[in-house]
């Protein structure tokens, strides 16, 4: 029998597990309509993800953003789901900035991870305070009424729409979380369908407000010039010149802050007009004259260079070790070495940044394209000197993200430009400022050397990296990977080897190092894969065996014993174990859908690779054709196992994403810095697959799994360069140890 009582909130957050600056039921939250953004709800409040119209249109908060994921689809059909409403009947809003939400910070792979269980409670509970309505209504028994597609149905045959029941039900004390009965799989409805996401048909015909839609009346457009190196600094300007161009209304110097650099404003001259376009062609009168500072020394291909000798010299820290490496490879009948570059990358997401500020009546509101709207209202807050609860942060659709946008310093400079002006301002980014001013992705260095004994079986693994760290843009001269970047696949490697070393070189940071989508999984993976292919061949076996060999039997692995903290994700192992009868099963599971190891025509071949990153397991095999010089990626294939899926669909088109995203950054990413300065600017000069160079067949499967969900935006990435660079070897007998590999073919 369902019960219903009085819950605080402590008990509340105990029984749902979220953290304790997490979440509360009942909350009101207010939204402006100036914007377009759909934020406040307007039905009876049932807890603080649902409520209900009087018309019975059930409103379901999307508490994370929607950057074509379909997370504002697959979070609320849990809670229809599990509230038994008809779908159709159900209008996604989008959240603000609320803390008590639980975290809202939509990267990591962690949305349907962290809310599956949350989301099914708050639709149960919604579920059970309908239903003690109709009860009382009729002064009936609760197990004598059940919901059912948008109804309260009495055993008698009595039905009630929830829309007649929804003040009722508001009214009622929140029910006790831990006697809620759950559905079994079996009776849903929505999970584990194909639903299409709520917000395609405006996606595609324009009725929509991203971050650039946004309009408030009074409003200035602010374009800034800023710093071109780290911590460069503002020596002059012609402000007079700006002042003169048509529509500007002013010019303000941005003063930037020492590091590090965490999500402050970079050092910058604003121009502010009437329209955006003034504002552009005035910031080309600024003509500003830098002092460059220290990081003006930084040249990429030398500082790469560097870091490559630094690995394959000698020893750095040892993150994690069993047996005696050392000895063991003094055993070896065959020893084989090889260093892996990967280089700095930007996000270069379709839609640059773009915020909006309004300070008024004692509040500043922010609309933005953001990825974290709570530190969004917390760095902002910060800034102005202004308590977190007088700034109200509206989430408006992202056109892509990958993590760039879960950087709020965009949303810093439009509200320091508000105050500054007295005006709202709209701060939009170029795509130049974007991708020359971006947290960039590390550049990274490994070493590995690994030791085969007579049956080409593995006996050690010695592996050396150095890669500036995330670390460095929260804390000032950090230069080493912590546990948690290093868990990202080359602290965590599966393999059933007895002899292992992993060591950790010093890396300065000379940018602005940031998170991108699967973050160190990009290099780490790209060197793991790819040397686990040239062990094979000097083991004379398919790649393929070789993997599953190495990986070994069925286990669930730990790290402590060996030195390493293993930080999975955030996640415990208990929740999350590693295991590797999942990750041999991608592998298997996808070879055998192919013709592996059949023969192919001259100048093709097969590449594999698999990985678990962000608790999810995929493999990816690619074949490819090399020809007179020019690489030609033919087909790619994925196979995930992200245990529990909720929509498929957007699972399918994650995959195929991914697959590209990692598809462009194999061929073509890199960004170079000359004298501290990004080389590349634009589309031109840092590309991103074309038509003509995504295969004709890119394909995803998914594996049947009852386990916990996992991650699923970030997973499909790691393994694509390796299974082309393996893939590469296997059709020329040409070995490529970095990335891009336009810098040796024809792409």
């Amino acid at each position: 029998m369902s019960t219903i009582c009085k819950i605080s909130r402590r008990r509340f957050l105990a029984l749902t597990g979220v953290s304790a600056s997490g979440m509360v039921l009942m909350g009101s939250v207010t939204g402006s309509a100036l914007a377009g953004v759909l934020d406040t709800p307007q039905g009876s409040t049932l807890n603080l993800f649902v409520s209900v119209n009087a018309d019975g249109v059930v409103e379901i908060i999307a508490h994370r953003s929607e950057m074509g994921t379909g997370i504002r689809t697959s979070l609320p059909q849990i809670v229809a789901d599990e509230m038994e409403a008809d779908w159709s009947r159900v209008k996604v809003i989008q959240g603000l900035a609320n803390a008590d939400y639980g975290s809202q910070n939509t990267d990591g792979s962690r949305s349907v991870r962290d809310f599956y269980q949350i989301m099914r409670q708050m639709g149960a509970a919604a579920r059970a305070s309908l239903e003690l309505a109709a009860a009382n209504r009729w002064s009936a028994s609760i197990s004598d009424v059940a919901a059912s597609n948008h109804q309260i149905i009495h055993r008698d045959g009595r039905r009630l729409d929830f829309g007649e029941l929804a003040a009722d039900a508001a009214e009622l004390p929140l029910p006790d979380m831990a006697q809620l009965p759950l559905k079994e799989s079996k009776d849903f409805r929505y999970i584990g369908k194909d639903i299409p996401i709520v917000d395609l048909q405006d996606m595609c015909t324009g009725n929509t407000t991203y971050g650039i839609d946004v309009r408030i009346p009074g409003m200035l457009f602010a374009s800034i010039e800023r710093t071109p190196v780290l911590q460069g600094k503002v020596i002059s300007f012609d402000k007079d010149a700006a002042l003169k161009a048509p529509g500007v209304v002013d010019v303000i110097k941005i003063k930037g802050q020492p590091l590090p650099s965490m999500f402050h404003a970079l050092e910058g001259v604003a121009v502010l007009a009437t329209d955006s376009y003034s504002a552009l062609k005035a910031r080309e009168q600024l003509n500003i004259s830098w002092d460059r500072g220290t990081h003006a020394t930084h040249n990429s291909n030398v500082y790469l260079e560097e870091l490559a000798a630094k690995v394959s010299a000698g020893p750095g820290k040892v993150a994690r070790e069993r047996g005696d490496t050392d000895a063991a490879l003094g055993k070896a009948t065959k020893i084989v070495e090889a260093t892996y570059l990967a280089p700095y990358l930007a996000h270069a997401s379709m839609e640059p940044p773009v915020a909006t500020a309004h300070l008024h009546d004692g509040i500043c509101e922010i609309w933005a394209c953001t990825q974290t709207p709570q530190k969004t209202q917390q760095t902002v807050a910060a800034t102005l000197g202004m308590d977190e609860k007088a700034v109200t942060v509206h989430v408006t659709l992202l056109g892509g993200g990958f993590g760039r946008k879960s950087k709020p310093d965009f949303s810093v400079e439009a509200a320091l430009l508000a105050r500054e002006t007295g005006r709202p301002v709209q701060v939009t980014w170029t795509r130049e400022d974007d991708i020359r001013h971006d947290y960039f992705h590390s550049c990274s260095a490994q070493y590995y050397k690994g030791g085969l004994d007579e049956r080409g079986e593995l006996i050690a693994w010695l592996a050396r990296e150095a890669t500036p760290p995330i670390l460095s843009i929260f804390q000032a001269g950090a230069n080493m990977q912590d546990d948690a970047s290093l868990s990202q696949s080359f602290g965590s490697i599966p393999f059933a080897v007895a002899n292992l070393r992993l060591e950790s070189h010093e890396a300065d940071a000379h940018v602005r190092i940031g998170w991108m989508r699967s973050v160190f999984n990009i290099p780490y993976v790209f060197g793991i894969g790819s040397f686990m292919d040239e062990l094979a061949h000097a083991a004379g076996k398919d790649p393929r065996d070789f993997w599953l060999e190495t990986i070994g039997a069925d286990r669930e692995l730990e790290f402590d014993e060996e030195g390493f903290r293993f930080t999975n994700y955030g996640r415990s192992l208990a929740d999350f174990p590693y295991a590797t009868r999942r990750l041999k099963g991608v592998i298997t599971q996808l070879t055998d859908t192919l013709p592996w190891g059949e023969a192919l025509p001259e100048g093709q071949g097969w590449g594999l690779c698999a990985a678990r990153s962000f608790l999810s397991y995929v493999a990816v095999a690619t074949r490819v054709e090399v020809k007179d010089g020019r690489l030609r990626v033919m087909e790619m294939h994925c196979m995930m196992d992200a245990g529990t899926v909720v929509n498929p669909d957007r699972v399918h088109a994650q995959m195929e994403g991914a697959m590209i995203f990692g598809l462009s950054l194999a061929l073509m990413g890199e960004i170079e810095f000359k004298e501290g300065e990004p080389v590349q600017s634009n589309f031109h000069d840092y590309p991103v697959a074309r038509l003509n160079q995504v295969p004709p067949m890119v394909k995803t499967h998914i594996v049947a799994s009852d386990a916990p969900a996992s991650g699923v935006g970030e997973p499909g990435v790691p393994p694509v360069a390796p299974s082309i660079a393996n893939a590469i070897f296997a059709a020329t007998g040409q070995r490529i140890r970095e990335f891009p590999f336009n810098k040796v073919f024809s792409v």
